[in-house]
């Protein structure tokens, strides 16, 4: 059953990353358990504390797009995400997995320990050379994104118990729980008669090439969110701009202001390995994160995956507004 193979922390838990040798001994030759790997970049992590942001019993499935996808005893940590450090600068910040073998419970107000203690040398080496492989002349990475579908199992259809557990394991409150899953059956309603659903987006309508605009966004520049009929306006029938998906989860931050937290240049395409150059604007936003409220076959996905914006859906706010040049 589902439920045997479920993490034993909750949200919210207090938990200390074990040391490296002790994450060593549950590691195969190729540095997984489960099939999930142990990255070198989450090495300085270990015996350090941590709280469980939420528990990973599912994912979404980003490698070979088949939908949401279960993983056996394993959460997030609150705010640790990949620096791509050991992945050539790749500024995807995926949040990262941590097996529940990788944790130890912590009681609270017990004395954190002074100082963790470095990783061997030789376990840092050994982590570092599974990161990659070299195909006809071309360097390949591989790291947790590329790995997930391995990593995970197919969600049995008809299967409700792991939104059961978005509950109970405290990743979602009833509330929010409530309003989602009322607006999935208003959206599904509305797909049977063909009208529209929530949020509501008008999409793209352009056939052929589609426009920019460069702004230059730096990091801590606040900007204001283009309304949906704007993005709407630059996108073509695939919702795309420029080969960048609008996301339906994006919509609700229309109108918002957030700072600019990093311009995006590189990124590991998880479905092959390999590191992409972006030829075209794209930025990442403060806070603004995947909810997974409105993906049909992803709802409550925990990943907290970080959307790439391009540049003409977004318009400074304050000093310097109006900068940027329009092209087709």
């Amino acid at each position: 059953m589902s439920w045997l193979r479920s993490s034993a922390f909750r949200a919210g838990a207090l938990v200390e990353v074990r040391s490296a040798e002790e994450i060593a001994a549950t590691l195969d030759a190729e540095g997984t358990l489960d099939r999930l790997p142990f990255m070198p970049e989450m090495l300085p992590y270990c015996g350090r504390r941590f709280r469980v942001s939420k528990r990973a019993h599912k994912t979404c499935d980003t490698v070979r797009k088949t939908g949401g996808r279960r993983m056996d005893r394993t959460v997030h940590l609150e705010g640790l995400r990949c620096d791509g450090g050991a992945h050539g600068g790749c500024q995807a910040a995926c949040l990262l997995f941590w097996k529940d073998a990788w944790l130890r419970p912590v009681r609270e107000g017990k004395a954190e320990r002074s100082e963790p203690a470095a990783a061997p040398a030789e376990l840092a080496a050994r982590l570092a050379g599974a990161t990659r492989r070299s195909a006809e002349g071309e360097t390949l990475y591989r790291c947790q994104a590329t790995d997930l579908f391995e990593a995970t199992r197919p969600i049995r259809r008809f299967d409700p118990t792991h939104y059961l557990e978005d509950l109970t394991s405290g990743n979602v409150r009833l509330g929010e729980f409530v309003r989602v899953v009322m607006i999935a059956l208003f959206n599904f309603l509305q797909g049977l008669r063909g009208g529209g659903g929530f949020p509501r987006f008008p999409g793209g309508t352009l056939e052929g090439r589609t426009p920019s605009r460069r702004l230059d966004l730096q990091p801590g520049e606040e900007v204001e969110v283009r309304s949906a009929g704007e993005i709407a306006a630059t996108l073509d029938t695939e919702g795309r701009n420029r080969g960048m998906w609008f996301d339906h989860e994006m919509v609700p931050s229309c109108g918002e202001r957030h700072r600019v937290a990093w311009r995006v240049e590189r990124f590991i395409e998880e479905s092959t390995g390999r590191l992409v150059e972006l030829r075209n604007d794209s930025v990442v936003l403060e806070g603004v994160v995947c909810r997974a409220h409105f993906s049909k076959g992803r709802l409550f996905c925990p990943r907290s995956i970080t959307p790439w914006w391009r540049e003409i859906w977004l318009r400074r706010v304050g000093e310097g507004a109006g900068r940027g040049n329009p092209s087709e």
